[in-house]
């Protein structure tokens, strides 16, 4: 993995130094090696859409944990999405978002600091059009949710 300039010596970073879980379900295991290992360049997509990878410390357990997330980007700003695919429960990285803000996400080569800020009201409702250009089964997803609220995450470059 390719950490960029501003990411490189920053004791910011220290915190993602470490040790790594890697998923327990092996689709989002390989996945995540596969992508690393090529720098972006295979693993990179679900359903030919690109995907990134999100970096993220445990709730619990305080481990860095890697998943493979839908590329939802608008001018430098992340959104990420909690849908767990419509499941009745928040992805398990959601709650590793809330209780550590402080994010990496490898976009290919590129590797960003991030700070996710969840979002809520009408700043949600702007943004569930620009994820579903990205993702079309968003609309399936938040149906299938039946009562679960599908949280939006701004993942957002930190002000130096």
């Amino acid at each position: 993995m390719h950490m960029t300039e501003d990411a490189a010596g920053s004791d910011e970073f220290d915190l993602f130094g470490g040790e790594y879980e890697p998923s327990p379900v092996p689709r989002i295991r390989d996945q995540v090696a596969l992508f690393q290992a090529t720098d972006g360049t295979q693993g990179n997509t679900l359903e030919d859409r690109p995907v990134v990878i999100l970096t993220t410390i445990g709730a619990r357990s305080g481990k860095v944990r890697k998943n493979p997330i839908m590329r939802i980007e608008d001018n430098g700003i992340y959104v990420a999405v909690a849908s767990a695919g419509g499941a009745p429960e928040n992805p398990s990285w959601y709650g590793n978002l809330i209780a550590h803000p402080d994010v990496l996400v490898q976009d290919g080569r590129a590797v960003l600091h991030l700070r996710a800020r969840e979002l809520f009201g009408a700043e949600k409702q702007r943004w569930w059009p620009v994820a579903e250009h990205f993702w079309p089964h968003y609309p399936e997803y938040r149906q299938r949710a039946a009562g679960r609220e599908i949280p939006l995450i701004l993942l957002e470059p930190i002000a130096r």
